[in-house]
């Protein structure tokens, strides 16, 4: 089975514990990331709220440095930003099981390694 990291921008709140969680767990230096967050926007959102309703997103991406927390995953833990999420927008588990929590009505990326 394969293991995979799910996350819900639609709820990421751009807290960056997910990133500082893994440079601490992988002893990252300056500059280099397991999991890097990244901001798009700000544009105008046009809709129901009007004109003038601003948005910004926020994406957790996992890096080639991210091993899914392999020594913690093997002793039954979650990965170091899935544990720190304040947003409670992540998950870790099997693939296909995290899969069939995409409901197309969010923003979801699905990463396995």
């Amino acid at each position: 089975m394969t293991k995979a990291i799910l996350i819900n921008y639609e709820y990421c709140t751009g807290c960056h514990s997910c990133e500082v969680a893994c440079k601490k767990e992988l002893g990252l230096p300056k500059g280099e990331f397991g999991i890097k967050l990244t901001e798009t926007g700000p544009w105008e959102r046009e809709g129901k709220d009007g004109p003038e309703r601003w948005e910004w997103t926020w994406l957790p991406v996992l890096t080639k440095a991210c091993d899914l927390c392999a020594s913690r995953t093997q002793a039954g833990k979650m990965p170091m930003c899935v544990q720190h999420c304040q947003a409670w927008c992540m998950y870790y588990g099997e693939a296909e099981e995290l899969a069939k929590k995409m409901d197309g009505g969010s923003r979801w990326a699905l990463y396995a390694k």
